[in-house]
Order: structure tokens, then C-alpha cells, then sequence
């Protein structure tokens, strides 16, 4: 997927790029464990993992000559350095609803091997909370690149390339100065991650996971799996409350109807989901729970990152999201429900409860009464592997099955804003694409095919 940022039209639904691996209070930047941060870098208390923020700044004197193959002049950027240790990098700025005109290209340094990386395209960020959400309002919250996976490294090297300057008019558009020319967000600046090791099994107090209580202990790394008798039973422990009045069963004092709900739900298995403690989230960076009321549509995104990650490396990978969606973008949390990597492995994303109608921040406009998953990987030229394919089927199965969903169904939703009119009342597939709710390219067109697989099997599934 190659959708720059300097147009809205066509943006890449992007959690992160990945290249082969080898680090906001509350919402604060943390400090290396390493050596001291670089000049520049913003540090707070440490935390496992950390990040490291660098203002863009003018270069001086400015090249002579422009990157190869692109006419722009680079006026802004980071000369290469060393700096502490990191594995996933992005761009950030003050506004969250000013738009970047330009592209950012990065490079950097590998850990382990001294080699410099070729220059690498930052992507825009389509994932975000709903507008005129308590979340977007947050004071907090800024505009950003999706962030890129490169993998151990110790060096790094910004440019920004602006757009070509319109020609002037009488009037500054907005955004414009007087040549005509869009001005660069206030506040630049380049993100450094290290997602941190991973953790072993801590104990004490865990609030994530006594959200899933009812499926696991709260300690658990691993929520079962079911088979399809075993989550019928399990089904009234956590099935929605008035669910039973949503697939026609009415109830009665005594439970019968809630009995027999249970008995004729159409649902899937419950697939096995690695707990957020399983991929070693680090619960004092987030925000609060927060619900919506029910899941009418699953949107499938991808994360936009190279496929040569190994699934070992998921858990790690999934930190780094983590980390940058809350301390760089200012949200209150991961913003999709779950993650799914190429092996076929389901992780917990957003907190709250899997089984629970948690609000993410993965459609812009329709992030209520929906869920959203992530595939791990970039699937605009390249077909997901059939275990992930499979995953998603499954966890679209169950997920939807909670709430008396077909998966082969429409719902209608009422848009937030975004690529339809705020208030406007959409039918969208009750598994959905991104880009079925919003401008962008995600989850790649060879992801976008497999839709009809997953929704036919995971209807197979619901026993439909």
C-alpha cells in the first residue's frame, strides 16, 4: 500500500511497518533504561519499554539536492545520529486534525548489524477515535504518521518533503502561506519506540483481566479455547444482557428462555485469545475502560507492515502499537479490539473485556456498536496466510455470535463523520472492511477478496 500523507483521499489504514526485528504520564514520554536520552528527547519515569521524542527540525544548511527520484526540496527533518535503543518509529504534531501535506521518509540504523536501512515511506494514520468523541476531545491527542516496525535499532534519519507549491492566489487558503505553498504542522516531531521485553508473569492487581473473568482467570495468559458445546455453555456467563430479546426469545423469571437462548444461539467456538498480560501489556499507560452498547460490524483492517516478521515477534510488535497509540497519539489505549498475526494467533487488543462491547479506535466514524481486527502485515499485493484467514473467521464467529449477529448480514449504522456526513445513516456488511467506513486503502485489496471467505465460514461456524 503506498497512500502518502499528503492527501486524505486513499490514506492507509496502518498500525505499523515491520522490517526483520534483532524501546506520554499516563499519556507522558518514558526514558530509556539505557544510556541517557539524546539531545532533544523528551524523558519521564521509567516504565519497561520507552520512548524517545525528537522535534523535526530546520536542516541547515539545506540540501542542495533533492532525495533521489522525487523533485521536493527537504527544508525539515533529523540529521542521522545514534540514539538509545528503539524498534518502531513514527511522526507526530500538535493538531490532530491538521493535515500533512508533505511525506516523511525515515531511515535507520540496525542494532545488530551497524547497516543503515534504504529510505523508508511513513504512511497516514486512518485509525483513530471517533470525532467529537470524549476520546478525540482528549488534551492529549495529536495528529500522526502510522507508526513502522524496523526491528533493533540505534540510529536514525528523518526528511520531510513537502508538496509542490500551489499556484498563489489573492487569498491564503487555509493551511497555505502567501507563496501558496501548505505550511508543516506545528510540533513535528519523531517518535522512538522500544516495546520493552518481554515480561514474565507478574501478579497483583490486574483490571484487564478481570474484565475477562468469566472466561479466565484474571492472572491468565491465554483465554481457551471452546468447542462448540462448551461456549454454548459458557454463553450466558457473558452474553449481553437483553440478548435474549434480540433472537426472539423472550425470557421468563425462572431463566427458561435464557436457557433456551443459550441452547439455540448461533455461534462459533470460542477461539484461544493471548490476554493483553499474555503480550505483556503494561496497564498503567492506559486510559479507563470504555463501552459502546452492542457489536453490529466487525471491520478487518491490516496493520500495513512488511510480512518477513517472524510470529515470535508478535507480542512485541503488538507493544510497540500499544505504546505509541497512547503516549504519541494521545489515546486513551490500543485503538483496535484484537490482533491477529499471519501464524493464526488471536491477541486481545483494546481493554475491557474480549466478550465485551468495548469502543476502539480503528474506524473513524464508526467506532461505536462495532469491533475492530487487526492482521498483522500489509495486504495490499500479498494474500493473508490461510491461518490467518482461518483466525479471523473464527473470531468473527464468536465475536459476532455474542451479540446475535450474522455474519453474513448488513446492520445499519449511523456515521460519526469521517467519509460519510456526520448523523447520516449507513448499511454497511456486518463484516466490513476498513475502507468500507472510511477513506483509505485498508485492509489491501488482497485481504478485501478474502471478506467473502470469512463470512461465509464464520456463518458455517454459527452452525447458519
Amino acid at each position: 500500500m503506498r497512500a502518502f500523507i499528503a492527501s486524505s483521499i486513499g490514506v492507509a489504514c496502518a498500525a505499523a511497518a515491520v522490517l526483520p526485528l534483532t524501546a506520554p504520564d499516563g499519556l507522558a514520554n518514558s526514558a530509556s533504561a539505557a544510556p541517557a536520552p539524546a539531545p532533544g528527547s523528551v524523558a519521564a519515569p521509567r516504565l519497561p519499554g520507552s520512548t524517545q521524542s525528537l522535534p523535526l527540525v530546520p536542516l541547515t544548511p539545506p540540501p542542495t539536492t533533492a532525495p533521489p527520484g522525487s523533485s521536493d526540496s527537504v527544508s525539515l527533518g533529523l540529521p542521522a545520529r545514534e540514539v538509545d535503543p528503539f524498534a518502531l518509529l513514527g511522526v507526530v504534531w500538535d493538531d490532530p486534525e491538521e493535515e500533512l501535506h508533505g511525506r516523511i521518509q525515515v531511515r535507520t540504523k540496525s542494532a545488530a548489524t551497524g547497516k543503515w536501512s534504504s529510505w523508508q515511506e511513513l504512511e497516514a494514520h486512518a485509525d483513530r477515535p471517533d470525532p467529537d468523541s470524549a476520546e478525540a476531545r482528549g488534551d492529549k491527542v495529536r495528529g500522526a504518521t502510522a507508526p513502522l516496525w524496523v526491528g533493533d535499532s540505534n540510529g536514525v534519519q528523518a526528511r520531510v518533503l513537502p508538496e509542490e507549491p500551489e499556484e498563489p492566489e489573492a487569498t491564503e487558503g487555509p493551511g497555505e502561506d502567501a507563496s501558496g505553498a501548505h505550511r508543516l504542522p506545528e510540533g513535528l516531531r519523531l517518535d522512538l519506540v522500544h516495546p520493552g521485553d518481554d515480561p514474565a508473569a507478574g501478579t497483583g492487581k490486574n483490571p484487564a483481566g478481570e474484565a475477562n473473568s468469566a472466561l479466565a482467570p484474571p492472572g491468565a495468559l491465554e483465554i481457551p479455547a471452546l468447542d462448540r458445546q462448551g461456549t454454548r455453555e459458557d454463553l450466558l456467563a457473558v452474553r449481553a444482557p437483553g440478548q435474549d430479546a434480540q433472537d426472539g426469545q423472550a425470557g421468563t423469571a425462572d431463566g427458561t428462555g435464557q436457557l433456551r437462548a443459550a441452547a439455540d444461539a448461533p455461534i462459533g467456538p470460542r477461539p484461544g485469545i493471548v490476554t493483553r498480560r499474555g503480550w505483556g501489556a503494561d496497564e498503567r499507560l492506559r486510559g479507563p475502560f470504555l463501552y459502546t452498547r452492542t457489536v453490529k460490524v466487525a471491520f478487518v483492517h491490516h496493520t500495513a507492515m512488511s510480512n518477513n516478521y517472524s510470529c515470535g515477534q508478535s507480542a512485541a510488535i503488538i507493544r510497540g502499537i500499544y505504546r505509541y497509540h497512547v503516549q504519541s497519539n494521545g489515546w486513551r489505549d490500543v485503538g483496535y479490539n484484537f490482533f491477529v498475526d499471519k501464524c493464526g494467533k488471536i491477541y486481545e487488543g483494546r481493554a475491557g473485556g474480549v466478550a465485551n462491547p468495548v469502543m476502539g479506535a480503528h474506524t473513524y466514524g464508526f467506532n461505536h456498536d462495532s469491533t475492530g481486527i487487526a492482521v498483522l502485515g500489509s495486504y495490499s499485493s500479498t494474500n493473508p496466510s490461510k491461518a490467518a484467514v482461518n483466525a479471523v473467521s473464527r473470531l468473527v464467529a464468536w465475536k459476532l455470535g455474542l451479540h446475535g449477529v450474522n455474519p453474513r448480514g448488513t446492520a445499519s449504522m449511523k456515521s460519526g463523520g469521517g467519509k460519510y456526513r456526520k448523523g447520516a445513516t449507513v448499511r454497511l456488511r456486518t463484516v466490513s472492511g476498513h475502507r468500507d467506513g472510511y477513506v483509505t486503502n485498508c485492509p489491501g485489496n488482497r485481504l478485501y477478496a478474502k471478506l467473502g471467505t470469512i463470512r461465509a465460514t464464520a456463518a458455517r461456524l454459527q452452525g447458519r
